[in-house]
């Protein structure tokens, strides 16, 4: 159930976050019971010659996808991305340019000059956006690789807030979407795959869960189950009951 994102092959629709996690401990155990084969990682967090998260993800041959996080403009999210190109060797990057640190909502107009100019300079740009479509048809305008909007506020754990928006830019989408920030449950990650999503990236839920392991295993299944589903394809939905059982052949018991 590979997923291709650009340059980015991912051997399954879970792109595991490793902001939250209380100790290295806790990534290590996510990263073996997700089967993640990406996660995201803050390039302020690298430092040469000391253990951290990149020694947990080379061990287990999880590809690191830099994020910009804290970024409030397109000139502070270009100077992190550059400096992961530089530090890691890598030519992706999770997007994130923020409205102010309260919300932590993206910034629509300094997210698409952003994906603009770091498409222009080689970068393939997974931008995480508003679940707006009009915003997510602008970004991958721009030169998007992945359109990331998010289910609710990062960290928040309400899950999925506005469904039928998802449909919508998974509708108009020509690059694959993930669904990124606000999972706070696997039920909500299976959904995100049944709307025809391609992939959820999760953290607070698996990181900040009281077992880390445990859930990051529950979140993988959920994936797997609504990736299948979507593609099982469900019944419509019906405002009144629609009978499963054949008529023809009933015997006549009225009186």
């Amino acid at each position: 159930m590979t997923v291709t994102i650009g340059r980015l092959t991912l051997a399954s629709p879970l792109i595991l976050g490793t902001g939250g996690a209380r100790r290295l401990d806790d990534i290590e155990a996510a990263v073996v019971a997700s089967g993640a084969s990406v996660a995201t990682v803050a390039i302020r967090r690298y430092q040469p010659g000391a253990s951290s998260v990149y020694d947990v993800l080379a061990r287990h041959h999880v590809t690191p996808l830099p994020n910009t996080a804290g970024a409030h403009s397109a000139h502070e999210a270009i100077v992190l991305a550059e400096l992961a190109r530089e530090a890691l060797g890598v030519d992706w990057v999770k997007l994130e340019v923020v409205i102010d640190d309260r919300t932590l909502l993206p910034d629509p107009l300094e997210l698409v000059r952003a994906t603009e100019a770091l498409s222009t300079r080689g970068f393939d740009v997974l931008a995480y956006t508003n679940d707006d479509p009009a915003t997510a048809r602008l970004v991958e305008r721009a030169g998007a690789v992945a359109v990331m909007p998010l289910a609710s506020p990062i960290g928040s754990g309400l899950g999925i807030q506005n469904p039928r928006n998802l449909e919508a830019i998974v509708a108009d989408a020509g690059v694959p979407v993930v669904v990124d920030a606000g999972i706070g449950a696997p039920s909500d990650a299976a959904l995100a795959l049944e709307l025809g999503a391609d992939a959820v990236l999760v953290a607070s839920a698996i990181m900040r869960a009281e077992d880390p392991a445990v859930m990051a295993r529950a979140i993988a299944l959920a994936v797997e189950a609504g990736a299948l589903a979507r593609r099982a394809g469900r019944i419509p939905a019906q405002p009144l009951a629609v009978a499963s059982s054949p008529v023809e052949g009933l015997p006549n018991v009225s009186l």
